[in-house]
């Protein structure tokens, strides 16, 4: 079956339905834009036809281009893969502005065909491109459904004319929030927003379509920028009122962006100079600025790790070949902040939760918190009262363990203790059905260790949620020495359940992502007692593009679980311990009660509700700022290379199996410079033989930035990771 489907109607509208087969989301594909094209020509050439409406056999109107495609372009390409980039992205043009004129007199700007797009529900990317092109949008008004262009979250721009028009249609500056931002929006708020021009109900979206056809006009087909004397709403960049937009616009973002993420600047680049002139030289600019971008390695490893490895990973490119694991029930043992969430997730993707602390009354404050984030659904307009009271239903709060009855799955989310954790772990066991997988929360505790409590070690598995668990999105899950694969697979299948996203990793002291933070968050310590200016360490960090330097984000954590990990650790390491300097810090402020930002003190300054007022102006009493202070490229350099050689480390030592995992896991676990697609595609981007250099200059700074011999090893062949390393490969 084709993607797209053409047909004519008795009263002459040829509808040409967008339902791609066995696809949840309708993705564009080069066959189904050439398709779209031959459509286009053959309602234009047939006289019986009146107009065209696009739609969707599905309930969501489409999800975007395959974004696979572009990757199959370049590899095809050869030596020249930007001309083929360009001519892709130009023929999709050639394609829509076809659609856009519809068989209109070049001069008389009349003889057009109506264009009506009927979209049912969520639209993305290529799909609201494909509506931008139509003379009328109309959408139903479905309380699920969403619509946006929303590229600019996976390092892209709205390449195929949605740049040019939406900002020609409504002004820079209201365009903003959906190019931008990519921000997706509702049906009354696009309404408001320009991008759709009626809400209809549901069963009357085709109806009114083609109501709107058959009364349509010339006047009704012709496009704002294709009439004479059109002006850009807001002033284009030479008017008054256009100067000052652009030079705002510039201004918020390199305010957003430090300068890091290409694509915004090439947006802005695109809009700017695409004002100066006609329409379709605008396309063409809008078409360069596109292949320019897909050309940039950074827009390029943000594409591979924020679609291509997420989506694989999602869909369970590492699950062990075993059956369907999915959970139909879920013991929570522990109902504090982090089992709470974990319930709160469960329920809402429908699985049956029994959440257990050891005092009724902090059961109940479990469940109380997902009866607070449904209230705050309600509020704005995203959760029902049946949803809410469905939702609630599900989870059981109680003190006792025979509930657990039946539950294919227990989490575990008690204190990060290992007494306390084998004390529920043999509760549970002595209840739970023979088969059922135990799975335990833990941040930093050895996932083998703590299986010595269990009966059943291959069937003791480590799932990692990060906080808020409603907010993140990644979940860290390890495999224990004798973890089995039927254990793995239900954790992943349990994951997708929640809909996160897995990465999986083999069992070490910090496993993954807190292997990479903890050092992060050290170096900052570090730098401080050092005596570099704290802003200078903090800044640092945001011109990298991470969302928090090192210093608020363990106030964030708590600067007293920094303390308890560091005497952790301390305890197992022995005389190799490698952060006393760090502790020199950590400890004073701990004893002085700078607790973070939990405690309204810690390395930042708090007012009396919690927000920011800055760095605290008594670090420089207690770690006095040396005179002399080091270049802003060292101090990016330790922060950099303290995570991604630990990352590097985790792949040598076979505690990270797939590049991809690492990648994906440090943009979503931590945050890390997501412009840069993560650690493994950093260092491809820069090179493994620029990576060793920069590891030597920082040499005098400890042991720490020693090149690990993989790195040594990749730069002296000429190596990169994802060619050594790529889809499906494991570590050496």
């Amino acid at each position: 079956m084709a993607d797209f489907t053409y047909s004519v109607d008795a009263d002459g509208v040829a509808i040409l339905t967008w339902d791609c087969p066995g696809k949840s989301m309708n993705v564009m594909t080069r066959e189904a834009f050439a398709l779209v094209s031959e459509m286009i020509d053959a309602a234009l050439a047939d006289p019986a036809v009146k107009g065209i409406i696009v739609t969707s056999g599905k309930d969501t109107f489409a999800g975007g281009m395959d974004l696979n495609v572009l990757a199959r372009i370049r590899e095809e390409a050869g030596d020249n893969p930007a001309q083929a980039l360009f001519d892709f992205t130009m023929s999709g043009h050639h394609i829509l502005r076809k659609l856009e004129r519809a068989g209109m007199d070049a001069k008389t700007l009349k003889g057009a065909k109506p264009v009506v797009c009927a979209i049912p529900g969520t639209s993305a990317g290529i799909g609201t491109e494909v509506a931008l092109a139509c003379h009328r949008r109309i959408m139903a008004d479905n309380p699920k459904a969403k619509i946006g262009l929303p590229e600019i979250l996976v390092g892209l721009f709205p390449g195929g004319g949605g740049t040019t028009r939406y900002s020609r249609m409504v002004g820079a500056m209201a365009a903003a929030p959906v190019l931008l931002e990519g921000k997706m929006l509702d049906p009354k708020a696009a309404k408001a927003a320009g991008l759709i021009d009626e809400v209809v109900a549901p069963d009357q979206l085709l109806v009114r379509a083609k109501e709107w056809l058959l009364a349509a006009t010339d006047a009704d087909c012709v496009k704002p920028w294709d009439q004479k004397g059109w002006k850009m709403p807001g002033g284009a960049p030479y008017h008054p009122a256009g100067f000052m937009t652009f030079v705002g616009a510039a201004a918020m973002v390199h305010g957003k962006t430090q300068g890091v993420y290409p694509a915004a600047k090439a947006l802005l680049s695109a809009v700017y100079e695409g004002a100066l002139v006609p329409f379709d030289t605008a396309l063409r600019i809008e078409a360069r600025w596109f292949t320019s971008l897909l050309m940039n390695p950074s827009s390029s490893a943000m594409i591979r790790s924020l679609f291509l490895n997420k989506e694989a990973l999602e869909k369970g490119a590492n699950r062990p070949n075993v059956a369907d694991q999915r959970v139909a029930k879920v013991g929570i043992l522990g109902a504090g902040m982090m089992g709470a969430g974990i319930a709160y997730v469960s329920a809402l993707a429908g699985i049956e939760v029994v959440l257990i602390d050891a005092g009724q009354d902090a059961a109940d404050r479990g469940k109380a918190y997902s009866e607070g984030l449904l209230d705050k659904g309600m509020k704005r307009g995203r959760v029902s009262a049946a949803k809410k009271a469905e939702v609630l239903g599900r989870i059981t709060a109680t003190t006792d363990y025979a509930a657990l009855a039946g539950c294919d799955l227990v989490v575990e989310a008690v204190f990060e203790d290992p007494g306390v954790k084998a004390g529920v772990t043999a509760k549970a066991e002595a209840v739970i059905p023979a088969g059922a997988i135990f799975a335990t929360n833990t941040s930093t505790l050895p996932i083998t260790d703590l299986a010595k409590a269990s009966a059943r070690p291959e069937q003791f598995i480590g799932i990692h949620f990060f906080s808020p668990v409603d907010k993140m999105m990644l979940v860290e899950i390890i495999k224990g020495k004798q973890t089995g694969d039927v254990a793995v697979a239900k954790a992943l299948d349990f994951v997708r359940q929640i809909r996160k996203t897995p990465i999986v990793v083999n069992d070490a002291r910090f496993f993954y992502a807190n292997r990479c933070i903890i050092p992060y968050i050290n170096e900052g310590i570090r730098m401080v007692a050092e005596g570099v200016a704290p802003a200078l360490v903090e800044n640092a960090a945001r011109l990298l593009g991470f969302p928090v330097g090192p210093l608020q984000l363990v106030d964030e954590t708590s600067i007293d679980l920094g303390v308890k990990i560091a005497r952790a650790t301390r305890a197992a390491m022995g005389d190799a311990y490698p952060d006393d300097a760090v502790d020199a810090v950590l400890f004073a402020m701990a004893d002085a009660g700078r607790l973070g930002r939990k405690a309204g003190a810690g390395f930042y300054a708090y007012d009396d509700k919690g927000g920011r007022l800055g760095l605290w102006d008594g670090l420089g009493g207690h770690w006095p700022v040396a005179a002399e202070q080091p270049e802003l490229s060292e101090v990016q350099h330790r922060l950099m290379m303290a995570q991604v050689l630990e990352a590097v480390r985790a792949l040598e030592e076979g505690v990270l199996e797939d590049i991809r995992e690492g990648d994906v896991g440090a943009i979503l676990g931590w945050g890390f410079a997501p412009w840069s697609g993560g650690p493994f595609s950093w260092l491809d981007i820069i090179g493994a033989a620029r990576a060793v250099a920069i590891c030597d200059g920082l040499a005098a700074h400890g042991a720490r930035f020693n090149a690990p011999a993989l790195l040594r090893e990749m730069a002296a062949r000429g190596e990169s990771f994802y060619h050594r390393f790529g889809a499906g490969a494991k570590a050496a």
